[in-house]
Parts: structure tokens; sequence; C-alpha cells
């Protein structure tokens, strides 16, 4: 196209823009409301309040507080939050009622109901600050809700799970802190030990130990001197959910009751000492960890090595994994 051609459309094109009147204003909808100044710096302490508080929350959890505390951080920001938005509503939110009935959806309506959203917020003079103040209260209650979830295991790295306090030569002690040894361990009771000098809340710490007549013993392979005198210890968390092995079965008259059995009340899963802590009953999927011991020179319990396997509820891929010091 030529270049004068080019300049007689665009010229024609300006004055056609010229001629054009520009379309007036929308009437408003909203009567226009008054600024509040102080509403808008109460909200905006509110929402701050209840960032801290929710920053306040996941400190208490990194620090194990007790529930109560916890609570009340949580409800705390949680409440500053409703009080901010109670504040908004009531104070900086134009409103008006309103006697028709409510419209059919049609595009004009629409449109009508957008412009009323934003001349609602006529009353507003520091948006940027109660964005900001919005923000930091949303990204840490955020934070607050989902800092719970870190509870269910390690995020990038699962070794952690399969480590054990447990290593050749460490002594058995009771909740106390004193020595376990050989003679005090009956065929009638079992008995939660502890590794001398390791933290008890670790969960491969505590075991259940048993003492059973040597003859009825069927070990798994490879674990024929693991139980010297008919002494076993095995993991105390049951391999289903993460309770507590807290039962002992010992039957009272034979043949009529079933062999001894380590129970899980929590969901019944039974295993037998006898086998390795095979599972005979319930939803457990595997056996009970089993720790290899031996008996000190003064009669006094060790541990052998580490655990047969890990430790633990039966999370995807656990026995592909041994048990590690």
């Amino acid at each position: 196209m030529k270049p004068w051609i080019v300049m007689v459309l665009t010229a024609a094109r300006m004055l056609r823009r010229a001629g054009e009147r520009p379309s007036p204003p929308r009437p408003r909808i909203v009567e226009p409301g008054e600024p509040q100044p102080r509403a808008e710096l109460l909200v905006a302490a509110l929402l701050l309040a209840a960032s801290l508080a929710a920053v306040g929350f996941v400190v208490a959890y990194a620090l194990n507080a007790t529930t109560q505390v916890l609570g009340a951080f949580l409800a705390g920001a949680l409440g500053l939050v409703s009080a901010a938005l109670m504040v908004t509503a009531k104070r900086l939110v134009v409103t008006e009622e309103l006697p028709e009935a409510y419209p059919e959806p049609h595009p004009d309506e629409q449109e009508a109901v957008a412009q009323i959203v934003r001349e609602s917020g006529s009353r507003l003079t520091r948006k940027g600050l109660l964005v900001g103040a919005a923000g930091a209260a949303g990204a840490s209650v955020g934070a607050a809700l989902v800092t719970p979830a870190v509870s269910l295991g390690p995020l990038f790295d699962s070794s952690p799970l399969y480590r054990t306090p447990w290593r050749r030569g460490r002594r058995l002690v009771d909740d106390r802190g004193a020595p376990l040894f050989a003679d005090d361990v009956g065929t009638d009771s079992f008995y939660t030990a502890y590794p001398e000098g390791a933290s008890k809340d670790d969960i491969g710490a505590p075991l259940v130990l048993v003492r059973l007549d040597a003859a009825v013993l069927a070990l798994p392979a490879g674990r024929e001197d693991w139980a010297p005198e008919g002494i076993l210890a095995f993991s105390k968390v049951c391999t289903h959910a993460g309770c507590a092995i807290a039962l002992y079965r010992t039957p009272k008259f034979e043949p009529t009751q079933p062999s001894p059995a380590l129970v899980c009340p929590c969901h019944y899963s039974t295993f037998d000492p006898a086998r390795g802590a095979e599972v005979i009953f319930g939803p457990a999927g595997r056996p009970l960890p089993q720790l290899p011991l031996s008996i000190g020179p003064n009669r006094e319990l060790r541990a052998a090595g580490n655990y047969s396997g890990p430790v633990g509820p039966s999370w995807s891929g656990v026995r592909a994994n041994p048990a590690r010091s």
C-alpha cells in the first residue's frame, strides 16, 4: 500500500474518533461512604495480631508445647481474623437495602453487580496497608494449619525412620534406668526395656521382653542364637498403626487356651513370640522386629546387634529397608 494512502486512512480514522462523543460514566449504584481511617487501622492491627498468634503457634509446636498452649494460639489467630472481617463488614463496606426482587441473570445485571462491588469500597483509603496485613495474616495462618502435617514424618529424608539407638553391647534398662538381668525375666509376664543412655522417646527405643521355654522356639533362620535362655526381645511398637504392645497372653491351662502371644490392645494385632513375633491375628502386615540379645559377664542383658527390620507401621516400601544404628 502506498504511503499517501496510509496517511489518508489514518487522517480519516482520527477525524471519525474526534467526532465521536465519549460515553457518559455510569451513574453510581452505591452511595459513596465517609472514610473510616480509624476502622482501617483497627482492621490492620487485628490482622497483624492474628499473624503474630499464628507464628506463635508454629513456634510453640516446634518447642513441643502443650495442647492447651497450641489451642490458645490457634484460636486466637482465627478469632482475630474473624474480628477483622466483622469490623470490615460493619465499618468499611458501604451497604444498602434494595426492595426489588433479585433479578434474573443477565449481562447488564452482572456488570451492575461488579460495579456495586467496586463502589462498596469507597471508604477505603489505606488499601495497600490492608492488603499487606491480610496477606501476612493469610500466610501465617495457613502455615499454622499446615505445620502439624510435619509430624507425619520427614519431608525430604526418610532415613531417620530406619535408625534406632540399639547397637551391639548396649545394656537393657528399665524405665528408671536400672540394668535388667537375665534372672529378672520370668516366664509368666512381659517386661518393657530401653537402651541405656539413649532417649526413651525414640520410636526404636522401647522393647518388650518375654521368656519362653527354649524347646518351643521356632525362630526364623539365622536367629538361632538371638534368644539366650529363651529370653526374647521385640519392638514394642505395633507394625500396624504404631500403637504400643501392651498385653501378653499367657495360657492359664492347656490345651484349651492358645499359646503365649503379644497383643496390641488398640486393633488386636496378635504376634507369636515363639516364631519371631509373626502375625497370627489382626490387621498388622508384618512381624514385630526382633532384637538379638546376649547375656553379659554379670548376667545383665545386652543387645547383640540391631533389629531384624525397621520399626513402626508398615508404610509403603518398608520391607525393602533394614534398620540402622
